[in-house]
């Protein structure tokens, strides 16, 4: 199996794609037109990729391609419509990076507090100001906000118990069991969650419906002087509106991510949260850069690759079909012979209605075999009974109804 490899990535995950029998291309730095050549180029059947951006142009390229992975966790990087309607793969690495984003979470949330910064920037210009810098709150005792209770969310929520802090939670998909399972307080809104926090903390991935999750609302919730981290994606909050709210309010921010990053390792760069004038600090979007995190990810890519490799089944997909829109099942028990699928999928084509998924199970000792051919539509009785009488290693075959 072909793979390329478009952004930097650790020896050992290279030589153990090497030694699972993949062809592997490693042309780190890749972007734009110089991607979809070598795509074209390599033929590969397995695109890794970090940060670099996988557009529609790269995906259609070549008719090789049937997976993409992130060697990350959010894809928003990557065009997954554009990769379902070509039927490819998009995959990624949940959780890996979840302890290095984390720690960074940390480190920001420290280093506002105690103005670490201007500390060191005041002494190693010659000044000394302890009356100004003894002024710190501390974290014991504060009240952290986190949207997002994800792997990330949780890491950091595990580390603020560690702290002493009382934690607050909001997220979609988190209910009152799991709250208490994590030893945190469920918000009912993220607006709320800001409410009551005396740091925020950011950590959902970025869609549709959490684009400007940190809003003009929701920032004059926050309490003046309280603290605001985004290590998730800038897409996420209005930037423009927090610029006003750190005037306004006070707020001290410590970011991660921001609109419009370079696409490189190094370029000139001026983010205009960062001349507020307020206390903002801001890191190169390294919250997953640590060896640890790293070298998680690559085990966990060659993981994706070798099971894709050899059984064709993807782990953590996430372009497939949440619900199949089949309504019905064929069940289909029969000999394992030539012919006998190419039989059943003719007769339910000139039915005109379409299979939506099949899975084929090959009993022990090759000999016996069932099919489950899930529908869009049902199949009258006499189509059933030309699929049971037109083959002779046809066993039988049961139609079921799905539940809606």
């Amino acid at each position: 199996m072909r793979v390329l490899i478009a952004d930097k990535f650790e020896e050992h995950g290279v030589r153990s794609l090497q030694q699972a029998g993949c062809a592997v291309t490693l042309k780190s730095g890749l972007n734009g037109e110089a991607l979809r050549l070598a795509v074209v180029e390599t033929q590969c059947a397995v695109l890794v990729v970090r940060s670099t951006a996988v557009t529609r142009p790269v995906i259609e390229a070549s008719e090789s391609l049937g997976l993409i992975v992130r060697a990350g966790a959010g894809t928003n990087t990557i065009d997954v419509d554009a990769a379902s309607q070509c039927s490819i793969f998009v995959a990624n690495c949940p959780g890996k990076n979840a302890v290095a984003v984390a720690e960074l979470t940390f480190a920001l949330m420290l280093a506002l507090d105690r103005r670490v910064v201007e500390n060191t920037l005041d002494l190693r210009q010659g000044r000394w100001n302890k009356k100004l810098y003894s002024q710190a709150r501390g974290l014991l005792g504060r009240t952290l906000a986190v949207l997002g209770t994800g792997p990330i969310g949780r890491a950091v929520i595990q580390r603020a118990h560690a702290f002493g802090m009382p934690v607050v939670a909001w997220s979609r998909s988190l209910d009152e069991a799991t709250a208490d399972e994590l030893r945190v307080r469920r918000a009912a809104s993220a607006r709320d969650a800001a409410a009551c926090a005396d740091i925020l903390s950011v950590h959902v991935a970025a869609a549709p419906e959490t684009r400007h999750l940190i809003s003009r609302e929701l920032l004059s919730a926050m309490k003046p002087g309280s603290m605001l981290i985004n290590t998730a994606r800038a897409e996420v909050v209005d930037y423009a509106a927090l610029a006003e709210a750190v005037a306004e309010k006070g707020l001290r921010v410590g970011l991660d991510v921001f609109p419009d990053e370079p696409a490189g390792g190094t370029a000139d760069f001026h983010a205009e949260i960062l001349r507020t004038g307020g206390i903002v600090y801001g890191t190169h979007h390294i919250g997953a850069s640590t060896d640890q995190a790293q070298d998680a990810i690559a085990e966990e890519v060659v993981r994706i690759v070798r099971v894709y490799q050899d059984t064709g089944q993807v782990l953590h997909c996430v372009n497939r079909c949440e619900r199949s829109p089949a309504r019905f099942m064929l069940v289909l028990r029969h000999r394992n012979r030539p012919g006998v699928l190419a039989h059943t999928l003719h007769a339910i084509s000139r039915a005109g209605v379409n299979v939506e998924e099949m899975e084929n199970v090959i009993y022990r000792g090759a000999e016996g075999a069932c099919a489950h051919i899930r529908l869009a539509g049902a199949l009258d009785e006499s189509i059933l009974e030309q699929i049971r009488q037109g083959h002779e290693h046809v066993i039988s075959a049961v139609q079921l109804s799905l539940p809606t």
